[in-house]
């Protein structure tokens, strides 16, 4: 699991404020870059999360959950129980593809072929990447549920069950802006993994992470919720429309796609990404999430994110003030709190309606809006194709400017 992103270190706190809030942009136009890696973060850093230590894993494993949670081996070791549940529907994901690369025409020039003679090359060269991660089935008849990042673009995709079978996997869709894939396998009567609510969840409960870090199949760790509904800017990957579940049970390369499960070994989240030089800093994609998301790959074979196409920042007093302080930011905010619009891109949703940079949204279809997240979070539970009332100041004045939402645009639009 190659958890490989272009922002993965947080902004350092020697910004000052003004270039502070404009790293913390948050963008509904968000990116849909993601590299053909298996880890989504922190190859660069091979140093892995926090596990815990030998007291402390005793102690843990001494524990029971609730008395209401029947799922208790004969041990009372819960996560035993968790792990003979769940653990024949996880698989692990091999996947490779061919990279064609092409000689730059300045290389032809016969001075370099003269130079490097017979090694020196004359047509395209060609390299397999490959890459490896984890996955849960979903339903008996073969639908795996993993992250995009791990299939995406693959030539090949074999998938190998807990049992020692192998098959030859179909990517059905990939969706890069939530980073959550689809695979098929021709299988029956299979094992599969029961879903949880993550909208439910809170923080100080049970996580178990199943997966196949570092080529070391079948491993489980455990650790608890550590917070819920981190935005993609927090956690460094501005490009994602995900609100994270955040967990310390210890997530490595390899791990992508595999189940984060609760007490009742149901699946709570899908592990995707770690903090690059952080210890015990995991991130999963909520199962509400990427059930939405893959029944809409099954069914049509892609996703439609809708958009505005705005640049947007939560106002404060502090950025207020400096902003206005600052000649080259280019706006004069009136307003101490809202979402302050920085830029409109041109021909979106957003310039076709009027709104402007500079403008402070208040409220989102008569919804009060306190942050970026809650108007990125509006945007993405509305359709492609509806309006939504949104409700800015601009010069001291109140308007409400009616925005069609349209579709999010990705590399292959």
């Amino acid at each position: 699991m190659k958890l490989d992103t272009k922002n993965s270190k947080l902004p350092s706190t020697g910004l000052s404020p003004l270039k502070k809030a404009a790293t913390y942009f948050s963008l509904v136009l968000l990116g849909a870059g993601v590299t053909f890696s298996t880890n989504y973060f922190g190859l660069r850093n091979p140093q892995s999360t926090a596990t815990f230590g030998a007291t402390d894993s005793s102690k843990v494993l001494a524990q029971t959950p609730p008395t209401s949670n029947l799922l208790l081996n004969q041990n009372g070791n819960f996560i035993t129980a968790v792990v003979e549940k769940v653990g024949p529907a996880v698989v692990r994901i091999d996947s490779s593809r061919t990279v064609t690369s092409r000689v730059p025409k300045a290389f032809n020039n016969p001075f370099f072929r003269q130079f490097f003679g017979d090694e020196f090359p004359t047509g395209p060269q060609q390299r397999v990447e490959k890459g490896e991660g984890s996955g849960f089935i979903i339903s008996n008849n073969g639908q795996i549920l993993t992250n995009a990042h791990v299939v995406e673009g693959a030539d090949t995709v074999n998938v190998t069950l807990k049992d020692g079978r192998s098959f030859q996997g179909k990517v059905m869709g990939v969706d890069p802006v939530t980073d959550v894939a689809v695979v098929k396998i021709e299988a029956n009567n299979l094992p599969t993994a029961a879903m949880g609510n993550s909208d439910q969840l809170k923080p100080g409960e049970w996580a178990i992470a199943i997966g196949n870090p570092l080529g070391l199949d079948n491993t489980v760790t455990t650790g608890i919720i550590s917070a819920t509904g981190r935005s993609s800017s927090a956690v460094g990957v501005p490009d994602k429309r995900v609100q994270f579940i955040q967990t310390d049970a210890a997530i490595n390369p390899g791990n992508s796609g595999g189940p984060l499960l609760n007490s009742s070994g149901q699946v709570i989240g899908m592990n995707t990404a770690i903090l690059q030089g952080a210890q015990g800093l995991g991130f999963a994609i909520p199962i509400n999430t990427a059930q939405r998301i893959a029944n809409q790959l099954v069914s049509q074979g892609k996703v439609q994110h809708p958009y505005l196409g705005i640049q947007m920042v939560t106002l404060t007093p502090e950025l207020k003030k400096n902003i206005n302080s600052n000649p080259n930011a280019g706006l004069n905010v009136e307003e101490d709190q809202g979402v302050l619009i920085a830029k409109v891109l041109p021909n979106s949703p957003a310039a076709k309606a009027g709104l402007q940079a500079g403008d402070v949204i208040q409220k989102i279809n008569g919804q009060p809006v306190k942050d970026a997240e809650g108007v990125q979070g509006a945007v993405e539970n509305t359709q492609v194709g509806n309006s939504l009332q949104v409700s800015v100041r601009r010069s001291q004045r109140d308007l409400n400017v009616a925005v069609q939402a349209g579709t999010f645009p990705t590399a292959r639009q």
